[in-house]
């Protein structure tokens, strides 16, 4: 029963070390949130770059934030999505990242 540390969150805690399920649209496809706990897994993995591109933060908070849209009550961790923008960003944000800012945009 060693453990390395406990990660005390508001929506659980969770031993460490875990298995972490990724879902990258907050999602684990295939997997009914459910059976993702009932699997033993304690939290899940989104990807932040790919909820701004779909669905969107909006729509994210409106639906009452990723535990309520998605139906996992556990904890969750996003990470920045910062891989993603380098390797398949396009658009105004991933060219200002990038350093390839349009400058006409600012005229």
């Amino acid at each position: 029963d060693a453990r390395c540390g406990r990660l005390v969150t508001p929506h659980g805690v969770v031993e460490t070390p875990n298995f972490i399920f990724c879902g990258t649209k907050a999602t684990v496809k295939g997997l009914t949130a459910e059976q993702v706990r009932s699997s033993g897994a304690q939290f899940v993995l989104a990807n932040t770059y790919h909820l701004m591109l779909q669905p969107g933060g909006e729509l994210v908070e409106e639906l009452g934030g990723l535990q309520t849209m998605t139906g996992w009550e556990g904890p969750m961790l996003t990470d920045s999505g910062g891989y993603q923008v380098f390797s398949m960003g396009f658009g105004s944000v991933s060219n200002e990242v990038k350093g390839s800012r349009d400058t006409e945009q600012l005229g």
